[in-house]
């Protein structure tokens, strides 16, 4: 049977379907300065020249795969905005600007709803305080199935109002506390869907309710070890059903991700992902999948 066309212009429900079309944040002056200040938790002074070739290489090769690459071209003062992927959400219907937990971060969603309102995608709804919400908590299993992950930066009362917003059968989980907010972890740090029936893991920050539902839905994990989830090897970013991009460093999750049959795509992330703690799904804002 042939594939149909995608129609619409937005949307997806998914994490593993064709990824058509993102948007991304170079690395501006923020980004440049973000070691200065203790709070947002980067290892070192940021190389900002090599975070930049860092960032335009991801772009080629996203871009090489076949997805559309939206630049967005705004600079706020918060260096976290390079991970597009969690000041907003892109459902069906259109999109939810978020409220970061952290507290720095909450300049972020009406720059990026600013981008998303100009390209004809329309806002259906905002978390509101005090609900405090990261896209990194939140995933789609199946397009009727959302999980969301309660942690350090998303509050009962936010993932409450984002259950309500997306509608459907939405799970909520409690992620480890871990080492506390030194080293925070997102929910999708800790797991990641490649397949309809595959996925990473840290299994030991992995919720045990999702583990029992990764399992009843007869998912096959691919457990990520200590020092390969520290490289970011659980963040994940499927460019389409087969063809997925993760940080170089993380020969073991590539291996195994290759003996599923899965095409393992690498880009350095020395000063993009490891210093900001930040992997590929991170920086990549689905605007369109399917």
């Amino acid at each position: 049977m042939t594939a149909q066309p995608v129609t619409r212009a937005y949307g997806g429900q998914t994490m593993t379907a064709p990824l058509r079309e993102a948007l991304v944040k170079a690395p501006g002056p923020a980004f440049g300065r973000a070691f200065e200040d203790p709070a947002h938790g980067f290892l070192h002074a940021v190389d900002i020249d090599r975070a930049r070739r860092e960032h335009e290489s991801f772009r080629e090769l996203l871009a090489s795969l076949g997805t559309t690459v939206h630049l967005l071209d705004t600079e706020v003062e918060s260096p976290d905005l390079l991970y597009a992927f969690d000041p907003l959400l892109i459902a069906d219907r259109g999109a939810i600007p978020l409220r970061p937990g952290k507290p720095s971060r909450q300049v972020e969603p009406p720059a990026v709803e600013a981008w998303t309102l100009a390209h004809g995608i329309p806002t259906i709804g905002r978390i509101a305080a005090p609900g405090t919400i990261e896209a990194g908590d939140t995933f789609w299993l199946r397009p009727d199935l959302f999980c969301i992950g309660r942690t350090l930066r998303t509050n009962d009362d936010g993932a409450r109002q984002l259950a309500a917003l997306v509608g459907g059968d939405v799970r909520v989980f409690d992620v480890p506390y871990g080492h506390g907010p030194e080293e925070l972890v997102h929910l999708l740090s800790v797991v990641h869907p490649i397949a309809d029936d595959l996925a990473t893991v840290f299994l030991p920050l992995l919720p045990v309710g999702l583990w029992q539902l990764l399992r009843d839905m007869g998912y096959r994990l691919i457990e990520v070890d200590e020092d390969e989830y520290r490289r970011l090897g659980c963040n994940v970013l499927v460019v389409r059903p087969g063809v997925v991009i993760i940080a170089s460093g993380n020969p073991n999750v590539a291996a195994s991700l290759a003996a599923h049959g899965i095409q393992v795509h690498t880009y350095e992330a020395t000063e993009i992902g490891i210093n900001g703690s930040g992997g590929p799904t991170c920086m990549t804002r689905p605007i369109l999948r399917g």
